[in-house]
């Protein structure tokens, strides 16, 4: 029995997935708005000035009451700072929080697999799989992928890692991956090798008497 549990460990092994070398990991200590970045405004009592709204293909993001605005490639402290000034030359006395989030999808071993907004200095992957339901019984942090347009940028990455530190952006591919064979099924191996070695107790004690 332990040499067919050296087989499956080594068989494991060699069907994991390579780790792929880290690609695009911007500064975590600035935040830049991109395409697909959300920015959240809320002006107290002004529903109809807060919202999440989205920055479009070419940068800009259309608010309420500001109109359009470019705000692609631009620190997000300056973004805020601009548009806290447009907000106070239109109302007086305002009460205005501002948030920006990255907007991206959370599959794989989770139990709401979909697309979530995150935020990106503050967040790390577990908080991320947590918006989606967290992991199945199956799942593990400790075996995340990201793909951005198709490709594996980070592989083998664990839960605690920051966002802001991985350079995650928005449309980004969060996966959740599964536990290994052995471990998912360790409980029935466990079992069945309880009952084969009761049956072979049995047989030989019958073979004694």
């Amino acid at each position: 029995m332990s040499l067919i549990r050296y087989f499956l460990i080594l068989l494991i092994l060699a069907t994991a997935p390579t780790p792929v070398e880290t690609q695009g990991v911007s500064d975590p200590g600035k935040l830049f708005l991109v395409p697909g970045d959300i920015v959240r405004v809320v002006i107290w009592r002004e529903q109809d000035l807060t919202g999440d709204f989205q920055v479009d293909q070419d940068g800009k993001v259309v608010l309420p009451l500001l109109g359009e605005l470019r705000v692609d490639n631009k620190e997000w402290d300056a973004v805020r700072d601009q548009l806290l000034q447009g907000y106070r030359r239109e109302l007086r006395n305002p009460s205005i929080e501002l948030t920006p989030f990255r907007s991206v999808y959370v599959l794989g071993e989770v139990n709401l697999p979909g697309r979530y907004n995150v935020h990106p200095t503050n967040d790390n992957l577990a908080g991320a799989v947590s918006l989606a339901g967290g992991v199945t019984s199956d799942g593990v942090v400790t075996k995340m992928r990201i793909v951005r347009d198709g490709v594996i940028i980070l592989d083998g990455i664990v839960g605690e890692e920051s966002l802001a530190g991985l350079g995650i952006r928005s449309g980004d591919q969060l996966f959740v991956g599964r536990r290994g064979w052995f471990d998912r099924n360790s409980t029935f191996l466990v079992s069945a090798i309880l009952s084969v070695s009761s049956v072979l107790v049995t047989i030989l004690l019958g073979s004694g008497g």
